[in-house]
């Protein structure tokens, strides 16, 4: 085990939920409610701000994300951002966007680093200065609730640069967002696909936080049951009345991605996740899809180790949320997901044949955090065949 996860360990405490959690009809409640004035900035995205929070003309600075880069942070992003927002030009941080807006504005709560490529790397301290509220508009990162922030950043190998990249977590409760505000009017403006690949990306938190054998405590399950509960029922209905029928349950997408963030808060993620970050640190695939691309093939891995357990246990919640025998339970949730959104292979990302034996090299290296997790202890012969299968 690694040492991260050997501490949360050692914490006994059943889980930790840090911000206070808000609910509102829509952004101007909010504004009103936190009297938004000139020593706020609000990093948002251009096309969330102009239907949404343009027309109150309020006094704080407004920042887009893709004024310094498109996708998700990287080392060059977060530089360009620390320029682009002076340190002492604001005393609150509002966060309006997914969870690359989320992980941006963490960074901008908390002291500012010599080094971006050593805060990363953990070998400078997290500080925390400045009160950071986060809006999401998406439902799938759950990152509003959670103690990490990830990022692109130059890979090295014994201290030394690689000249390639990739992708980290920033683990520190120091960075977790003060408030939260759930405002689901916001998320009207996410195109299908952002929006099916983050609910798949909420499910998977929730199914590896319901899986995970070391971490998972009587309340984390009970958040992580709650979270699929609500996203499979969803999807049910997408499944059966296509892509609209999502308009309806928007309130409880957005609710179901924060109750999988307190989940995995307590315990963690696990390998669709550790397996996923080098797809897209390497290839730039949207966090939500890499991991779909891998979700149910690593299930599949799981239950030839152990179907039963709480294994067992999820194909019954599974089977229960969408009507059929817990036998069929994966079979249907991959056809379920398949009309949610259509599976490709990984091959249609970019990853190539030298990728099977290359990433999981570069997982067992940096991602021990989240391999930890799995609930089939993971080798690197057994994620190259992951990686093969899914090719």
């Amino acid at each position: 085990m690694d040492s991260f996860s050997a501490s949360l360990m050692k914490d006994k405490r059943e889980i930790i939920i840090a911000p206070t959690i808000y609910k509102f009809q829509n952004f101007g409640e909010f504004a009103q409610e936190f009297a938004l004035g000139e020593r706020d900035v609000v990093l948002t995205n251009e096309f969330i701000y102009k239907p949404f929070m343009e027309q109150y003309n309020l006094a704080c600075t407004y920042v887009f994300q893709e004024t310094f880069g498109a996708g998700e942070p990287s080392e060059a992003m977060i530089e360009t951002m620390y320029e682009r927002i002076p340190y002492d030009s604001y005393d609150r941080v509002i966060a309006i966007g997914g969870g690359a807006i989320m992980d941006l504005c963490k960074l901008l709560g908390c002291k500012r680093p010599s080094s971006v490529h050593e805060l990363y790397f953990k070998r400078e301290p997290v500080v925390h200065e400045k009160e950071v509220i986060a809006i999401p508009t998406t439902c799938g990162t759950g990152s509003e609730v959670t103690n990490i922030s990830v990022a692109i950043v130059k890979d090295e190998k014994d201290g030394k640069l690689t000249g390639g990249e990739t992708k980290l977590g920033l683990v520190s409760d120091d960075i977790i967002p003060n408030k939260v505000c759930l405002i689901p009017d916001l998320l009207k403006t996410l195109p299908y696909k952002p929006f099916a690949a983050s609910a798949i990306d909420a499910l998977i938190h929730a199914t590896e936080s319901f899986l995970s054998p070391h971490r998972k405590t009587v309340t984390s399950e009970m958040y992580s049951v709650k979270a699929m509960e609500m996203i499979l029922e969803g999807f049910r209905r997408i499944a059966l009345e296509g892509p609209d029928a999502r308009l309806d349950y928007l309130g409880e997408y957005v609710t179901a991605s924060l109750y999988a963030g307190i989940a995995f808060l307590k315990a963690g993620c696990a390998t669709v996740h550790g397996m996923s970050f080098p797809l897209g640190g390497t290839y730039h695939v949207p966090h939500g899809e890499s991991n779909y691309a891998l979700f149910s093939k690593i299930l599949e891995v799981y239950d030839e180790y152990q179907p039963d357990g709480e294994l067992g246990k999820f194909k019954e919640i599974v089977a229960r949320c969408l009507g059929c025998t817990k036998a069929d339970a994966l079979r249907t949730l991959n056809v379920t997901l398949e009309k949610v959104l259509p599976l490709k292979p990984l091959h249609e990302y970019g990853f190539t044949e030298a990728d099977i034996t290359g990433f999981p090299v570069s997982v067992m290296e940096n991602q021990q955090r989240l391999i930890t997790n799995s609930y089939r202890p993971m080798t690197k012969e057994l994620m190259e065949r992951i990686y093969r299968e899914c090719f």
